[in-house]
């Protein structure tokens, strides 16, 4: 997988390039390393609305008082169990989005800094482990993942409530 990033990373070999080209390399690296660190913080923004919303969703079914008209009651509830199952598959698709993406990125990364006097990112992953020993190191994408799960086992089982009970 190495090789495809290089391959596909390298530009202008330095001989070609000039005596600005460890500079130019220096300040590409540091602005993609702001862009993926960007990239973290749209994934939180993400985050942040989906949680807003489907924790808004749930106070709202938890507010609707059982009305006079069951069946419009029931229907309710399983129109908006639905609608927030379907946010909550949105919500885990985009993550799982924002994951790849920053895996990707974090790759090319350390693929530039094997053209760097120092490799700092590739030194902090290979000391947790690469993110294989849960005691060093859990990655955050491993809990924010089961998040949407948790709502969406909490629609489920609110609509066959719903369903069962007639609410």
């Amino acid at each position: 997988m190495t090789d495809k990033i290089a391959d596909g990373l390298e530009g202008v070999a330095e001989d070609n390039y000039g005596s600005n080209y460890t500079d130019h390399l220096f300040e590409q690296y540091k602005l993609y390393v702001e862009m993926a660190d960007k990239i973290s913080a749209r994934r939180q923004t993400a985050n942040t609305f989906f949680l807003t919303i489907n924790t808004a969703v749930v106070a709202l079914l938890g507010a609707v008082l059982p009305s006079t008209d069951r069946l419009l009651n029931t229907a309710w509830y399983v129109v908006v169990g639905l609608a927030g199952l379907l946010l909550c598959f949105f919500w885990f698709e985009l993550l799982s989005s924002y994951r790849n993406l920053n895996t990707a990125k974090f790759n090319i990364v350390h693929e530039i800094e094997r053209k760097l006097p120092i490799r700092p990112y590739v030194a902090e992953w290979a000391s947790v482990g690469k993110g294989k020993d849960a005691k060093s190191y859990l990655p955050f994408t491993h809990i924010e993942t089961k998040v949407p799960w948790v709502f969406a086992a909490l629609y489920v089982a609110l609509t066959v409530i719903a369903l069962v009970h007639g609410v």
